[in-house]
Order: C-alpha cells, then structure tokens, then sequence
C-alpha cells in the first residue's frame, strides 16, 4: 500500500514563532507604543526645545562648554530604540530557519510562513525609513520651490 512519509516540522515552526516575534517587534513601537505612553504635546517640546537653545548660546557667550542636562530615558523610549533592530534581525533569522527547513524537505508551507512573517517585518521597518525619506524630500522640494530653486 502507500505509505505518507512523516515529514518534520521543526525548523519551518521554529522559524515561524520568530517571524511572528519579528512581525510583533516591528509593529509595536509605531503602533502600540504610542497608545501606552503618549508623546509629549508640540507646545511643551518646543519650548523645551528653546530653553536648550537660550542656554547653549548663553553657554558659547561666557565662553563656557555647553553640559547638556541629562535626561532620564523612559522604558518606551528604550523600546523605541530597540525593537526596531530586534525585528529586523528576526525577521532574517525566521528567513534562514525557513530556508534551510526547506533545504532539509521540511513542508513547504511551514517553512514559507516563516520566510513570508520573517520578510514582512523587515518589509515594514523599510516602509517607515522610506516614508521618512519621502517626507525630507517633501520638505526640500518645497523650501527649494519657495526660495525658487526648482
């Protein structure tokens, strides 16, 4: 008769829980964070913003070196820092478990989820750096318009 052969499953689920560690990682500091602990209002950055500004140049007038004031870093802004290199590096770590479990005749559907969970958390770290670069470019193109540059 014919016998199914029993094909293993781990490296494609392995590779799977971590691209959906990465997905997760990618995710949350855009998303979520901003929920648990909102920013700071406009108003109070900017006048945060010119008090450093006052004291810096008052510092280069008396000829002094300017000492920052440190500030304490909260635990969001740490995660701010961190998860986005957390998500790009499982997201690669899903991809290779989910190729070699396809190198080792893993199944194939198994082993494309953690290559396909493992892309798109890197694919959504790339889409906020892009959309960073598209706002800067925004922002000369019209400060270059105005001073008519272009």
């Amino acid at each position: 008769m014919t016998e199914t052969i029993a094909r293993s499953r781990r490296l494609g689920s392995i590779g799977s829980l971590v691209g959906l560690l990465a997905l997760v990682a990618a995710i949350l500091p855009h998303w979520v964070l901003p929920m648990i602990d909102p920013p700071p209002p406009i108003d109070k950055v900017i006048v945060d913003v010119g008090h450093r500004v006052k004291d810096r140049l008052v510092a280069h007038i008396k000829g002094v070196d300017y000492q920052a004031p440190a500030r304490e870093r909260s635990w969001t802004d740490r995660l701010h820092q961190q998860l986005p290199l957390a998500a790009v590096s499982l997201g690669l770590l899903a991809i290779i478990l989910g190729v070699i479990g396809q190198l080792r005749r893993e199944e194939r559907h198994i082993a494309a989820i953690a290559t396909t969970l493992g892309g798109c958390a890197i694919a959504v770290q790339l889409s906020f750096v892009l959309m960073g670069v598209l706002i800067v470019m925004a922002i000369i193109y019209f400060v270059g318009d105005f001073l008519s540059l272009f």
